[in-house]
């Protein structure tokens, strides 16, 4: 269960030097490409930056001028988005760090386009307060509720790495947030590892005891993809979203006060934990640095070690090149 083969790419996770001066600049600025885009559709999940743009519409904005709408869907989780990339069901989309790497380990056709902060604080290994768990080595035999080749996967596995506690040792359940919730709900799983605004929401329910955060455990990102073909293409659509999405991180960080109702207005998830999201989450639109693609080459080291992916990877082999000048 724990490799995923490549014939079963699709339905396993459907089960479950970039620039910072990037700019919202006329695409006509940039060369023309063989095939006109009419539609860019954009994946994102519950939380983070890009729900700011959508409900910004500044990428809308950026595109109108050559007549490109943008459709936005909405994921769950990283790996079933990442698997839409791969199939050209979407254009671009945001994850977490895992699953690009369990997606590239299947031959997945996503590239890297940019990165954004880590979930940091807002990604968390938890229990209910009245659990007899008190730290990651009481996780020993028991029954963890996680999302396979999310980020919160790997926090769990860095996690418990750091704490001496070996994988094998804990029973992991693979759910998707949904599914692990009502797990929670019913104590059908006694520790739950997921980001927001899912732990927000637990948090408001029911003040859970934290075992693990991500921000005290593991440097990590999150990642801006896109389908390979797609990032081939259409170089300049891209340069124009990663502008769009670098001007509604500002306004995010001007706009402290706003970013909670934003993102409520957006996903539905209730007021209160979107601004328990709202004020840990970070905003920005980072380099793809040397030393953020080698520290993702160290999760997806840590990953083909303890066997959860099929084969050793390199990361920089799926790092786009933004064109010259941009």
């Amino acid at each position: 269960m724990l490799a995923i083969a490549r014939r079963t790419f699709g339905a396993g996770f459907l089960a479950l030097g970039l620039a910072l001066g990037f700019t919202a600049a006329p695409l006509c600025s940039l060369d023309a490409q063989a095939a006109a885009l009419t539609e860019l559709k954009i994946g994102y999940q519950k939380t983070g930056l890009p729900v700011v743009a959508r409900q910004q519409q500044v990428v809308e904005k950026a595109l109108s001028s050559e007549g490109v709408t943008v459709r936005w869907v909405e994921f769950a989780a990283g790996p079933p988005l990442v698997e839409a990339l791969n199939v050209g069901s979407i254009d671009l989309g945001w994850t977490g760090d895992a699953p690009p790497i369990f997606g590239q380990a299947a031959g997945a056709a996503i590239t890297y386009v940019a990165a954004l902060p880590s979930n940091g604080a807002g990604e968390a290994v938890f229990v209910k307060p009245d659990s007899d768990i008190k730290t990651l080595a009481d996780l020993k035999g028991r029954k963890v509720g996680v999302g396979k080749g999310t980020s919160a996967h790997n926090l769990l596995v860095a996690a418990l790495e750091k704490a001496g506690v070996d994988f094998k040792d804990i029973n992991p359940v693979y759910l998707g947030p949904a599914d692990a919730a009502a797990a929670f709900a019913s104590d059908k799983i006694e520790a739950w590892a997921v980001w927001d605004p899912f732990f927000a929401v637990a948090e408001t329910r029911y003040t859970p005891r934290v075992l693990a955060t991500t921000d005290k455990t593991v440097d990590v990102r999150t990642y801006f993809l896109a389908n390979r073909g797609f990032a081939a293409e259409h170089p300049k659509e891209i340069v124009a979203t990663l502008g769009a999405l670098k001007e509604a991180a500002a306004w995010a960080d001007a706009n402290r006060d706003k970013v909670a109702e934003a993102l409520h207005e957006v996903t539905g998830v209730p007021l209160e934990a979107q601004t328990l999201a709202a004020n840990r989450t970070k905003f920005a639109i980072e380099p793809l640095t040397p030393e953020i693609v080698a520290g993702q080459q160290v999760t997806a080291d840590r990953f083909f070690r303890l066997g959860l992916i099929p084969k050793k990877i390199t990361v920089a082999d799926a790092v786009w090149t933004p064109p010259a000048g941009n």
